[in-house]
This record gives structure tokens, sequence and C-alpha cells, in this order.
């Protein structure tokens, strides 16, 4: 394959302080590049670039990165670099996907960015204050390095505009979900439709919307979806990243009354104002709060060696993802090809997947423990653990969120073309 024939995709994700990188080559669906620049406006930023054409092998780029535009500009001039050593003579870049976290109800799919996806995006920042202002800080910067080239956005709630009403309305006044915009929207819509995808190729579908399937992502943040024909009919996280299961720092379903009630008894629980409370359940709770650390594998070392709390901890996870489950599986009317699990703890934490299916044989959900110890070493891109007589599948599908930004965005691309 020569370059002129490359499709490459530069997929961005723009932290508060940081820029994660992957160039894809959409014809081949490799990995061209891919790196982190971090600390952001900070002392000892850096970047760490990989990219093929070097075997992959590691390069740090120490200086000051005052802000993202400067980033962008380190970032920009490597690719350019490695364009060169190619005796590359178009631009690095044929087209850039961006992961932005909230699009509301604006966007059900993703979209070429102009200033009107620009303006909504910016509308949605009060729902996600701490993500969609550097997600349109990468935007802006990646159009002063690539004028003319397509920018598409990628949203992390777009999968979940299929949920129906009954499902995302909250039961409180009306005039909320009207002037507030107060509803469920989900999260991690990218990764539950990469592993939704995968699956239905593995089963061989004709296509995404044959299956019925439900997923976990379970990292330090965690969400279930029930996908239905391929499309999300119900997820477990809210308006917001913090409803649902247990995590690593937050703490999922709680009664609503609880802020109220911390609030009323500062004496004790030493919070004088509801961003107090807000920084307790996001960022102080979940396993964190109940073990003092967030990181699962320390979590089952703790459990193994005698920890009361660590082993409370794992039950009270795994029994929150099978009450989930149980709630999907009616929610499908029983009608479940696969149940997914994804995302770094639901790839390697097998004792994690057997507590959360256990005991769900009388719904046809059999693992095979073996199968299941062993998938962290197994190869391909899906990973089966259900015993012979389990009528569900069970697969283990490490997730790739960069992949399906950099699919979908060749997707909009092709769809400019006449």
């Amino acid at each position: 394959m020569t370059p002129s024939n490359m499709m490459k995709i530069l997929v961005i994700n723009t932290g508060s302080s940081s820029i994660k990188y992957q160039l894809f080559d959409m014809t081949a669906h490799t990995v061209l590049a891919h790196g982190l620049v971090e600390r952001i406006g900070e002392a000892g930023s850096r970047l760490t670039h990989y990219d093929q054409k070097h075997n992959n092998a590691e390069r740090i780029i120490e200086t000051a990165i005052p802000n993202h535009e400067r980033g962008l500009s380190e970032l920009v001039q490597l690719l350019q670099e490695d364009a060169r050593d190619g005796d590359e003579e178009e631009s690095p870049v044929q087209a850039i996907g961006h992961r932005v976290v909230h699009g509301g109800e604006a966007f059900h799919e993703p979209t070429l960015i102009g200033e009107k996806v620009i303006q909504a995006i910016e509308e949605y920042i009060p729902l996600a204050p701490l993500h969609n202002p550097p997600n349109l800080i990468g935007i802006r910067a990646a159009a002063t390095h690539f004028p003319g080239i397509p920018q598409v956005a990628v949203f992390d709630t777009a999968f979940h505009q299929s949920i129906p009403a009954h499902a995302y309305r909250y039961a409180i006044p009306k005039e909320y979900y009207e002037s507030l915009k107060i509803r469920r929207y989900g999260f991690h819509g990218t990764s539950h439709q990469y592993v939704a995808r995968q699956a239905a190729n593995f089963l061989k579908k004709k296509s995404l919307s044959e299956l019925n399937a439900i997923t976990i992502h379970l990292g330090n943040g965690c969400s279930m979806t029930a996908i239905q024909n391929g499309k999300s009919i119900d997820t477990s996280m809210g308006m917001t990243p913090l409803e649902g299961l247990i995590m690593g720092t937050r703490c999922g379903d709680v009664d609503p009354a609880l802020h109220g009630y911390l609030l009323a008894n500062q004496d004790q629980s030493h919070m004088k104002s509801i961003q107090d409370v807000d920084k307790v359940l996001n960022k102080e709770s979940g396993l964190k709060g109940l073990t003092g650390t967030n990181d699962m594998r320390d979590v089952f070392r703790l459990r193994d060696e005698g920890n009361e709390d660590a082993a409370l901890a794992v039950e009270m996870y795994a029994y929150r993802i099978k009450k989930y489950i149980g709630a999907y599986f009616a929610a499908l009317g029983g009608k479940l090809d696969a149940i997914i699990f994804t995302a770094g703890v639901g790839e390697n934490a097998a004792p994690l997947r057997e507590l959360a299916l256990a005991n769900l044989e009388p719904f046809g959900i059999v693992v095979d423990a073996d199968k299941n110890n062993s998938a962290r070493k197994m190869e391909g891109p899906v990973v089966e653990f259900q015993a012979a007589s389990s009528k569900i599948n069970l697969f283990v599908i490490p997730t790739n969120e960069e992949l399906e930004i950099a699919t979908q965005t060749v997707q909009v691309v092709n769809s400019l073309t006449p």
C-alpha cells in the first residue's frame, strides 16, 4: 500500500490538561501513530509519541506546553515529520474525529463540525462543565492547525439518544425537563456501540440492527446498556455519570435525599455546601470510599488478605451489576443474544465477572469457569466464556473507542462525497 491511497484519520480526545490522540490508516485499519500530551499548563508538561515508522519506539518531548494550542502544535509537527520521513507529499491527516462528551438532545449521530455545532456544544457546557470546554478547545486548535480538513464530533451521549421517553424521563415536574433539560442522557456510548458492533459481527448478524445485548463497561467509570435491535433502549448513567453502578470513586445509585441529609448534618458530615456533597459522591465514594482505593486490583488483593471492607465492596460491586442485568433482561423481554464485558475491569477481572453472573442459570446464563479465568490470555477481538449449556453468549470484548470514533468519522466524511 502506498501512502497516497491511505485514509488517515486523526482521533483527538482533549481533557482539561491533556490531549490523547491516535492516527489511523482506515484503509488497512492500522494505527500509524499515537500518544499523549500531558500536564498542559503545568510544570513538567511533555508529549509522549509512538509511530509505526519508528517501530513504535517511545519518543518523549519535554517542553513547556502552556496551553492546548501549543500542545497540538507540537503534535502536528511530529506528524508532519513522520509524513516527510515517508516521502509523503499530502497532508498527514485527511480528517479529524473528536470525542465530545455531551451532545444533549441535539445530536443523535456523529456530526460534521461547523459554527452551529460548536455553538450547540457550548450550550451543553452546564451539563458537562469539566468535559465540553476542553473538547471545544481541541476542536478550535485543530481547525487552526489543519485548515480545510473536515472535523467530526462523535458524542458520548449520541448512541443513547434512541432511549424512549419512558426510560429517559425522571418523575419530576415537567417544567424542569423543558427548561433545564433534566433527563437521562447516558455516557460511554461510543464504547457500548463499538463492542456491540463487534459482537454482531462475531455472531454473523447481517447488521448491528439484529443484535439484542447487555453491554457492561467497567473501568474507573462504569455503565451498562440494554441494546435492542442494535439500539440503546436504556443505560445506567443518568443526567450525569454519577448514577448507576458502583464505580472507582463514584457512588452510583443512592437515595436522592442523601444530599439534603448530609447538608443538614454538617457537624458529622463536615459538608457546608452542595459542592462539598458533589465532591464526596463523585471523587471520594465508590470503591475508594468503601476501601480507600479505587483500583479494583488492589481491592481484590485486600480482600484476599482478609480485609472485610474489601470483601464487602466486591460483593456490592458485583451485586449492583447483577441487579441491572435482571432489569435489562426484563426490559429486553428476555430476548438476549449476548452479555458483553469490556473496559479495564470488565476485560481483566475474571472473579468479578463470575460473581456478577452467579446463580443466573434459570435465565439461561451459565459461565464456564475455565474459559472465564483464561479469557485474558485468549487472542481475538471477541472471547467467549459461556458454558455449552448456556442459552446466552457471554463475551469479553476489548473496547476501542478511538477506532469507533475513526470509523464514524470516515462514515461522515464519505457522506460528503457526491
